[in-house]
């Protein structure tokens, strides 16, 4: 099991899962012209340290000027940078973070590092987040639109959008003109089904300060991207891999109706969302109220090899976080559910 202040999905000290529903990886991947162009990458020598023409063909790809553009190692790089060069810019003075009532582990775990404090209220704190699709419920971000319009000047706010190609239902509640006032991370390996690959970047506001900004560039490591990361951000930034992206949903749509249907149909509660994974609660309310009922029936469906990622880190107990996966994992999943004793007697197959 993956335990420890730092948890995450994907492998433990058991392997790699044999169906890994913890990680929100596309369930159709990998994109087959980005696992090409990883295998024929250039690992024998150091990509070009200024990244030209990487940046140059993101910056064309969303319409911004390149110097908007900031590589990085990956999503998580990113948020430890970003915390760090706000807590640097504020000094003594010290500076405050605010996050969602739910979010993903790393926001508040770079703001400990950096010193930030955390703040009730978004309008005291120089540093925001926001998610949407929000993990791990996998909703639109309540009032983002709100809280982008109350930004002021020395206020930066990253929007993660990790999970926004992968988004089945509705679209992004902000226009352009607020995209342009946030900081937007981009992290596409989930979506092209290659997660073991780390890469991403960053678009910064149009009206970025500009000492942060140079921060930012200075407290990036050497090739933040290797040759496998520069690679897997080229294929993602073409029209081929959004086409692929766009059946991607339609699929996925599909299956995730059959899965939440299958797993309400057993007892479970299931939350709304639109994405393409869902919190859910065993219907069992031994499993659900007790955490080592739950621990329990984490180990279980790990040694059948069915892994699923546990919300107790995000602040929701007793529930589940489950990525959408193909019918016939779905089937199994369900069949290792009941050999747990998390589906009642008389829905079991």
């Amino acid at each position: 099991m993956n335990s420890g202040v730092n948890p995450h999905g994907g492998p433990d000290a058991d392997g790699v899962p044999r169906h890994d529903l913890s990680t929100n990886a596309n369930a159709c991947g990998p994109y087959p012209e980005a696992l090409h162009a990883l295998q024929s990458a250039d690992a024998r020598h150091y990509p070009d340290p200024a990244y030209t023409a990487l940046t140059i063909q993101l910056a064309a790809w969303h319409g911004v000027a390149p110097e908007r553009i900031l590589p990085a190692a990956s999503g998580s790089e990113f948020i430890q940078r970003i915390s760090t060069a706000v807590a640097l810019q504020a000094g003594a003075a010290g500076a405050a973070v605010w996050q969602p009532a739910h979010a993903y582990g790393d926001y508040a775990r770079a703001a400990r590092a950096a010193g930030l404090v955390p703040a009730d209220d978004p309008g005291r704190a120089a540093l925001l987040w926001a998610c949407d699709p929000s993990s791990p419920l996998g909703q639109p971000q309540p009032g983002l639109v709100e809280l982008v319009a109350g930004l002021r000047p020395a206020q930066s706010l990253v929007l993660d959008l990790a999970y926004e190609p992968l988004r089945l239902q509705g679209e992004l509640a902000l226009d352009e003109d607020a995209l342009d006032r946030v900081w937007r991370l981009h992290s596409p390996n989930k979506a092209l089904g290659l997660t073991g690959v780390r890469a991403a970047y960053a678009i910064a506001p149009r009206r970025a300060e500009a000492a942060l900004l140079q921060r930012l560039r200075l407290l990036a490591p050497s090739w933040p991207l290797g040759a496998h990361g520069v690679a897997l951000l080229q294929s993602w930034a073409t029209l081929d891999a959004h086409a692929w992206l766009a059946g991607c949903r339609a699929t996925l749509r599909g299956w995730k109706a059959r899965q939440v249907a299958m797993l309400q149909s057993t007892g479970w509660r299931v939350e709304p969302g639109v994405a393409n994974f869902f919190v859910a609660a065993c219907a069992c309310s031994a499993r659900a109220g007790d955490s080592l009922g739950m621990e329990n029936l984490l180990v279980s469906l790990r040694r059948q090899g069915y892994k699923l990622r546990d919300c107790t880190s995000f602040g929701l107990p007793g529930r589940l976080r489950i990525a959408v996966a193909a019918p016939e994992v779905q089937d199994g999943l369900l069949a290792a559910l009941a050999a747990c004793g998390a589906v009642p007697q008389e829905a079991r197959p």
